[in-house]
């Protein structure tokens, strides 16, 4: 009985991932949400991926985005729009879905206010 349920239980969580990994791995992948940004204070720190820090490059973290991946991220405020690569994990404050270098923050205007509306959309998996 327990080892039935346990299966059980291996077998939906192995459902949900699934269908997780499907929705990041999908061209169509895009998500609305507040994105803000990291700079200076992290130059020359390794990523989540091993590479180093540039704020003058135009990357970001994202939780679960594979790394290398390119992604369009669209102010919703001014529609200002900037690609970045993927290089890091996070952000880790909740309701954040991507943390924007401080070039890619500059090219959206949201250097200022720190934090806003965004959109984001894979325009190419690695």
């Amino acid at each position: 009985m327990m080892k039935s349920l346990i299966v059980i239980l291996i077998c939906i969580a192995g459902i949900f991932l699934l269908i997780n990994l499907i929705g990041v791995l999908n061209e169509r992948y895009a998500c609305k949400g507040v994105a803000s940004w990291y700079g200076e204070e992290c130059r020359g720190k390794k990523t989540a991926s091993g590479e180093v820090y540039n704020p003058d490059k135009f990357t970001a973290a994202h939780r679960r985005l594979p790394f290398g991946t390119l992604v369009r991220v669209t102010n919703l405020e001014n529609e200002c729009e900037v690609t970045v690569r993927i290089n890091d994990r996070g952000p880790y404050i909740r309701r954040r879905i991507i943390d924007l270098s401080l070039a890619a923050a500059r090219q959206l205007g949201i250097v200022e206010k720190g934090l806003a509306r965004v959109e984001i959309d894979i325009i190419m998996r690695p």
